[in-house]
């Protein structure tokens, strides 16, 4: 794929398709016909998206609930101990400690039904959130869009608006237990899918929202875990950096090869940055001068993209600095040493 024609290269779309399998296309992923590689108006919306970097939906599953203690637990905290309301799927709030005691007693039925497993999980948490300045109540109300599109008739939910941070975010909680038996495990296509549909109902409430993998945005490093943001905040170094810095020291000098897999996202990333400077270049021979525009966009984009580098190529340039440095703070002192070893010795004492 590298460096070939432009009409050998795949639809634009190729930039922001996941290495995994969705449950079902969508709009920006089809062609205008049948193996056809035509730019639907659906794939230029959200390129043109991509470009302008609109704001990033998040929807992470930050945890399970398992046991009675555990949901009430996380029930009352999502809820201030009743002081914000849950809605719930039938579009009720449940408001006060007298709600939130309902809807603890519903979703522990799970618990009296299957005696076997007294630790199996009764819900699914996660966080819906946009940046700071997002109207919290759109956020809200887009979440409300998504859980009916995404659970109703199939599972119990509930979801409550935090807005003391400075993230406008949603806790949703779905009772793990489905109305036909299947247990809620969403898998990472489930997360993607989720995201999309996510950011599609905040842009109909005219919030700029986008949906990307990061390879999309020419980024191969994982952001830290939530948890391990935090030891850094705290001023420690976390033991998984630590055991990678570890990891790193001790193949410097002795194994120069590249990894496999690294070699591999330096290829997609190539692929995909070859596909964009393609279409940008396409763009740029139209006669329409949106189209031109659009084509300076993304050449833009593609030349603030990060450098290729993954977390171990990162660790390693950051030692090579630091004994650069620490190298040069040295040299002046072994100089030093140098004249006062060759001075005559009645000046060494001085």
């Amino acid at each position: 794929m590298n460096g070939g024609k432009a009409g050998d290269l795949p639809p634009i779309s190729y930039v922001w398709q996941t290495p995994i399998r969705r449950p079902k296309r969508q709009p920006w992923d089809m062609p205008a016909a049948p193996g056809g590689k035509a730019v639907t108006p659906a794939m230029r919306s959200r390129l043109e998206r991509i470009v302008a970097r609109v704001p990033e939906v998040m929807v992470k599953v930050t945890g399970r609930t398992k046991g009675i203690a555990h949901l009430c637990s996380h029930l009352t905290y999502i809820t201030r101990n009743g002081n914000l309301a849950a809605e719930t799927e039938t579009g009720v709030a449940m408001e006060g400690r007298e709600g939130l005691r309902d809807l603890q007693a519903r979703w522990s039925e799970d618990v009296a039904l299957d005696t076997k497993r007294a630790n199996r999980t009764l819900s699914v948490n996660m966080i819906l959130s946009m940046p700071p300045g997002t109207d919290g109540v759109k956020v809200r109300d887009a979440v409300r869009a998504f859980a009916i599109d995404t659970f109703e008739g199939r599972y119990d939910y509930a979801f409550v608006l935090h807005q003391d941070d400075v993230h406008p975010h949603v806790h949703l909680t779905v009772r793990a237990a489905g109305y036909d038996g299947r247990r809620l495990n969403p898998r990472k296509a489930d997360l993607h899918q989720w995201r999309e549909q996510f950011a599609h109902e905040l842009r109909s409430r005219g919030i700029a929202a986008e949906a990307t993998p990061r390879r999309t945005r020419g980024q191969v490093r994982k952001a830290d875990r939530g948890k391990v943001r935090a030891i850094k905040e705290r001023g420690v170094q976390p033991r998984v950096e630590r055991q990678a810095r570890e990891e790193v020291v001790q193949t410097l000098s002795r194994d120069t090869a590249a990894r496999p897999w690294e070699e591999r996202i330096r290829q997609r990333q190539a692929d995909i940055r070859t596909r964009y400077l393609a279409f940008a270049e396409e763009m740029g021979r139209s006669a329409d001068p949106a189209d031109r525009a659009l084509s300076a966009r993304i050449r833009g984009f593609v030349e603030e993209m990060p450098p290729l580098e993954t977390r171990r190529h990162a660790l390693r340039e950051e030692l090579a600095r630091i004994s650069a440095f620490r190298r040069s703070q040295r040299e002046p002192l072994l100089r030093d040493g140098d004249r006062r070893y060759n001075m005559p010795e009645e000046d060494r004492s001085r």
